[in-house]
């Protein structure tokens, strides 16, 4: 790592000097003001030209999209590895300025001690609305010895990075898109990481253990569902004083960059990120703007998500239950649906469908014609959760009107056998017991020097005995999940 640091001083001297809107001694005397346009930093910042340099690192193999993605490399299960991201002064300063026009001032929350920045429950008065993403910049990023060039970077995340945020909490989460400036800087046309596009760096936020995201997404993909890899990496930051340890993260592998490519035979089909009330499924809820394309973007068509209204809402459902599944199932696919129902609501995901309007995505499989569930953001599973906390195995207290995906299905008696049966071959498979306690003692002690050792300002932690305190409740929590499991089929 002393060949990366060495490399990493050498050439953040030279980018600074080549690509800084602020003047430093060592480059000029000549001061330039911040442009107040995030629009132009956006793209390459102020009226500076960097575009002249050479891509002296790039390979077929780590930087071209010619290669495939290289799973083994960037989300191997049984090390962490390191990230270091390189930004200018002045582009860094810029994403603040940003994050305090769309959050308000950094560190200002009202929540006391337990709040969102020591890893509770927001309250309802510590978040706004906000409707946009935080801005990119260019960034270059570092690994294993190689450059990866004038990187998109941006903060990114709902709660969890207003949250951190407000709590004085700089370890937030990263969207990184290795060529969003290719047509800035033509020498990284279609740069990749390894194969990808994009990935995106979770900052394991209300998670002291650091493992739901990781574990949770093992266990939906051991049961047989399309989902995101995941894997762990300390981040560093130089931001101008060099390279600041940002904390543990966890790597998430992108839906709509390879998780189609590689986990459907076609990717072409419509993917679907919805947010919003009509996320619910709600009758008569649906609106375009609530269904986000994430592909096909210019193609305005969402015939497919009204199908899935129009027969979910039938009401042959109540008088020819065969007719309501055999229509129901030609334009969504409820084998998958249900048993991702069943292994959520096994291991406990509070903050996704049947409690909250978003964590999800709808796949339109060009091979099937038919949506598929796809999970997402899984940092808040494996916990009974708050907002109500997750949702009983029986969904008792669930509004079959306000979560109508959930409840219809299960009060129809073939796709509940069908629940039950997967509930089963959760806990006997994917969740079992002794499988997943042994992944928890695997993962924290490969992680654990790394959590328990971040900095003051970058964690989540109140001290090193929280990390071994939560990975202890994530014990517990597998085997009394297992016995409410068998309470309940019996």
């Amino acid at each position: 790592m002393k060949e990366v640091n060495n490399k990493l001083s050498v050439l953040y001297i030279a980018l600074l000097c080549s690509i800084s809107i602020v003047t430093f001694n060592a480059c000029s005397n000549d001061d330039d003001d911040d442009d107040d346009d995030a629009e132009t930093e956006e793209v390459v910042g102020a009226d500076v030209d960097d575009t002249d340099f050479e891509a002296t690192d790039w390979t077929t193999e780590t930087h071209s999209k010619d290669a495939d993605p290289n799973f083994d490399e960037v989300f191997d299960d049984a090390s962490v590895k390191r990230l270091d991201l390189v930004i200018t002064e002045a582009r860094w300063q810029t994403m603040l300025d940003d994050m305090t026009d769309l959050y308000g001032t950094f560190g200002t929350s009202s929540a006391g001690p337990g709040g969102p920045g020591a890893g509770g429950p927001e309250g309802p008065n510590d978040l706004v609305e906000v409707d946009e993403d935080p801005i990119f910049v260019p960034a270059e990023v570092f690994y294993n010895g190689k450059e990866w060039y004038r990187v998109g970077v941006r903060f990114k995340g709902n709660s969890s990075l207003q949250s951190s945020w407000s709590n004085g909490i700089l370890k937030l989460s990263f969207k990184l898109d290795f060529d969003e400036y290719e047509d800035d800087y033509p020498q990284i046309n279609n740069q990749r990481f390894y194969g990808f596009k994009k990935l995106s760096l979770k900052n394991n936020y209300n998670d002291k253990s650091m493992l739901r995201e990781k574990v949770a997404g093992d266990v939906f993909r051991n049961a047989g569902l399309a989902g995101s890899h995941t894997a762990f990496y300390t981040v560093y930051v130089d931001h101008g004083d060099g390279p600041t340890y940002f904390g543990l993260y966890t790597m998430v592998e992108e839906v709509d960059d390879t998780v189609l490519e590689t986990q459907f035979s076609d990717d072409d089909g419509d993917l679907y990120k919805p947010d919003g009330d009509g996320a619910s499924f709600v009758y008569g809820s649906f609106t375009e703007d609530v269904f986000v394309k994430k592909t096909n973007e210019d193609d305005n068509d969402w015939s497919d998500i009204q199908s899935l209204f129009s027969a979910l809402h039938d009401d042959v459902r109540t008088t020819d239950a065969s007719t309501w599944r055999t229509n129901l199932e030609t334009v969504f696919d409820t084998d998958t649906f249900l048993k991702y129902l069943a292994t959520n609501t096994v291991i406990q995901n509070w903050d996704t469908y049947g409690r909250m309007t978003h964590n999800y995505f709808l796949y339109n499989n060009p091979d099937t014609s038919k949506l598929t569930w796809i999970p997402w953001d899984n940092n808040e599973a494996l916990q009974e959760g708050n907002n109500l906390g997750a949702l009983p195995l029986d969904f008792s207290g669930l509004s079959s009107e306000a979560w109508p995906l959930i409840g219809y299905i299960y009060q129809d008696e073939v796709y509940k056998a069908q629940y039950d049966s997967y509930l089963q071959e959760v806990v006997n498979g994917a969740f079992n017991v002794n499988t997943i306690q042994s992944q928890y003692a695997t993962y924290s002690a490969l992680i654990e020097p790394y959590a328990t050792s971040e900095l003051t300002g970058y964690t989540f932690l109140n001290s090193s005995s929280d990390f071994q305190a939560a990975v202890n409740e994530l014990n517990t929590h597998v085997v009394s999940r297992a016995d409410a499991v068998n309470n309940y089929i019996n």
